[in-house]
């Protein structure tokens, strides 16, 4: 999916519903889930797309956080302080104000749903016996704070979604045959020609950065506090600059062969499109199609979901502000790029050290 359903929705997976009476979802998710592929790795320092959440002493909580001076104590990683806010987003896992108790606290003030939420783990007997074998400074269940639960969820992200045995560590290992003729030519126009890798580098595959790269707009968007328009401004929504305007956070390529759609709204459906896209965003804003956008039927949110396009002045702003330019690349080029994709996909990224338990200690069913 290109904007998932979040809060209010029925079923799992692809065959999710978007709900029914009361309790349907009344927005999309505005972006695309992101990948969770090495989060574990200290060399992260920012996430979300527009990277709300940063490391810094702004609050004199180590975090720059939408919870600024209210997120809880003990947060030791951005990771854990990261897995903390799908909790308490309204259209993601809160709900509406008036529709639960979790809700309802977030609504007055961040901070009080957290001994909410804490509780509500802790005082399942499993889990409380879990948080005090593992936790040094928890001796019993009731001492288990959000904090803990924040970074017990950043340990098993972590440990789960590391990856780094893909065909690329291996050739970079000493290994020449473990890319084939197309994948190393990828690899030397990803560094050289199509300077993929001026934004992408690292280990990591990201300059942890943020670029405008005139990605097609839909949906609902994130924005300002009281910004009146249906958009996505980017990273200005967190600094309010106007220079960071349509601006998004370079994503790891670790793993990107397995995380389509691609954009921080999953405007494009395969890694060709996207490519493409980097080729020649001007063109490609303008030629892309509204199907390419894998969203779900809700027929009561759809006649919003490409409103912006019907903004003049805003998609004139949008389209003058790009921050890369046009690199003219050939089919062959192309292809041989997403072939260098492929290469950067662990062996082991299908089959998670963990994978898919029989059974959780809250009683809920586990899908599988």
């Amino acid at each position: 999916m290109s904007l998932g359903i979040g809060e209010g929705g029925v079923g799992l997976g692809p065959d999710r519903l978007p709900g029914f009476g009361a309790a349907k979802i009344k927005k999309r998710i505005p972006r695309n889930a992101s990948a969770l592929w090495n989060l574990g790795a200290k060399d992260f320092t920012v996430l979300f797309h527009d990277g709300r959440l940063s490391l810094s002493d702004d609050y004199n909580n180590n975090f720059n956080s939408p919870a600024e001076e209210w997120l809880p104590q003990g947060l030791e990683s951005v990771l854990g302080t990261q897995a903390l806010f799908p909790l308490t987003a309204q259209f993601e896992m809160a709900g509406n104000p008036k529709e639960n108790e979790v809700a309802g606290a977030v609504h007055d003030r961040i901070d009080y749903v957290w001994p909410i939420l804490a509780k509500r783990v802790r005082i399942i007997p499993e889990y409380g016996e879990m948080f005090v074998q593992v936790f040094d400074d928890v001796e019993t269940a009731e001492q288990v704070t959000i904090a803990h639960i924040g970074e017990a969820l950043a340990a098993f992200i972590a440990l789960e979604f590391e990856s780094r045995d893909s065909p690329f560590d291996a050739y970079l290992a000493g290994d020449g045959a473990a890319l084939n003729a197309d994948q190393k030519k990828g690899m030397e126009l990803f560094y050289g020609k199509a300077n993929c890798a001026s934004c992408h580098s690292g280990s990591l595959l990201t300059d942890q950065k943020f670029h405008a790269l005139a990605i097609p707009p839909f949906g609902p968007g994130r924005t300002r506090r009281f910004d009146p328009y249906v958009r996505d401004v980017g990273r200005m929504g967190e600094t309010d600059r106007l220079e960071d305007a349509y601006r998004f956070r370079t994503p790891s390529l670790r793993n990107v062969a397995l995380t389509a759609p691609y954009g921080h709204n999953g405007a494009f459906p395969e890694l060709e499109g996207i490519i493409r896209h980097h080729s020649n965003p001007l063109a490609s804003l303008r030629n892309w199609q509204r199907d390419m956008a894998n969203l779900p039927s809700v027929p009561w949110l759809e006649p919003f979901d490409f409103l912006v396009w019907d903004d003049r002045i805003e998609m004139k702003r949008y389209e003058e502000k790009i921050d890369i330019k046009p690199i003219p690349l050939s089919e062959e080029e192309i292809a041989n790029l997403v072939a260098f994709m492929h290469a950067l996909t662990g062996r082991s990224a299908k089959k998670l050290r963990f994978g898919i338990p029989n059974q959780v200690p809250s009683g809920f069913s586990v899908d599988k």
